[in-house]
């Protein structure tokens, strides 16, 4: 019979050579999509770990981590733009972790270089046009800056990170004096200050107040989905364009994730990250927010369809809205788009 010496001994050592999961993983998310729940659920199933996320706007979680520094309870970031997880990237919140599966499935373009975050779904920037007053629209990004639509454009602000993302990869493929070119020519042409958010630039086609706007394709989808105040009853005379589509293609934006750099569970974490990556969770994007996967060969929704295919740019490597982020906001502040 072993002494109780024997025995506490050998649990010591148990205890020192066994590893003990959390089975639990604490996400930051700013995406505010009810549908990501069901992601989340899927993933306790399938491998009981259990989802606790707090959802917050993306500058807010990242001041956050930043004061909690290493003892952040987060292991994952989810945001929904590369330009906001530039900006935690450059506080410092994220570690660079790697990940077969991930990559397999990842095109590279969609990746940062140093493994630091990776796109989990993507969103288009179009043109839009009313149908009644444009006969031929404009074909790419360069042309919104041609005199011909003076006082007919409308588009967000500077301060919105998708516009500050499509300057970044104007940069990247134009380079700056161009880019700066395209900014201060596409003021020339705006229609009204720049105000509210995508779904208002399309508003301003049914209202009449522009003939060209620029939004991500899913605030026009939701015309279709349901009675959106000012858009839905003129959904029919609005008219698309995929930009570049001789060129570099149609600018992509990202939703995105990342392991926080003091996460507690690195491996439960890192399950999660290649979770949103299988076919359960990319169907689940499309599906619920008219996303496109970023794993090639998995279709959009019946709401994607509805605009056709179109050319991505994957000649940019995302990567560059993050590295380009500051000059495009100094651009934007030069050529006075507020």
């Amino acid at each position: 019979m072993q002494s109780l010496k024997a025995v506490i001994g050998m649990a010591a050592t148990l205890a020192l050579t066994t590893p003990v999961f959390a089975q639990e993983v604490n996400v930051y998310s700013s995406r505010h999509y009810d549908s990501d729940n069901a992601l989340y659920e899927e993933f306790t199933d399938k491998t009981g770990i259990s989802v606790n996320r707090i959802e917050a706007d993306a500058d807010e979680l990242i001041a956050r981590l930043t004061a909690e520094g290493a003892n952040s309870p987060a292991d994952v970031f989810i945001t929904v733009d590369v330009g906001r997880m530039a900006r935690a990237e450059e506080a410092g919140v994220l570690q660079p972790f790697t990940s077969d599966v991930i990559k397999t499935r990842v095109p590279a373009h969609l990746r940062h270089p140093d493994d630091l975050w990776f796109g989990l779904s993507q969103r288009t920037r179009i043109l839009f046009y009313a149908k009644d007053r444009v006969e031929t629209p404009p074909q790419t990004y360069e042309e919104l800056a041609d005199p011909k639509w003076q006082g007919k454009v409308c588009i967000r602000s500077s301060s919105n990170v998708y516009n500050q993302s499509l300057l970044a990869s104007i940069i990247d493929a134009d380079g700056a004096e161009a880019a700066k070119d395209w900014a201060a020519g596409v003021v020339a042409n705006m229609a009204r200050p720049p105000q509210g958010g995508d779904t208002d630039q399309l508003r301003g086609l049914v209202s009449g107040e522009c003939d060209v706007a620029v939004a991500n394709n899913y605030y026009f989808l939701r015309g279709f989905d349901g009675d959106v105040d000012g858009l839905t009853s003129g959904i029919e005379g609005i008219g698309w364009v995929w930009p570049n589509q001789d060129g570099r293609g149609a600018h992509v934006n990202l939703a995105v994730a990342a392991m926080t750099a003091a996460a507690p569970h690195p491996e439960e974490a890192t399950a999660l990250l290649e979770f949103l990556t299988d076919e359960f969770a990319q169907t689940q994007f499309a599906r619920d927010n008219h996303e496109y996967p970023v794993v090639d060969g998995m279709a959009g929704d019946e709401g994607t369809a509805r605009l056709g295919a179109f050319k991505p740019d994957t000649t940019t490597n995302t990567s560059a809205f993050s590295r380009n982020a500051a000059e495009a906001q100094a651009i934007f502040n030069q050529v006075g788009w507020n």
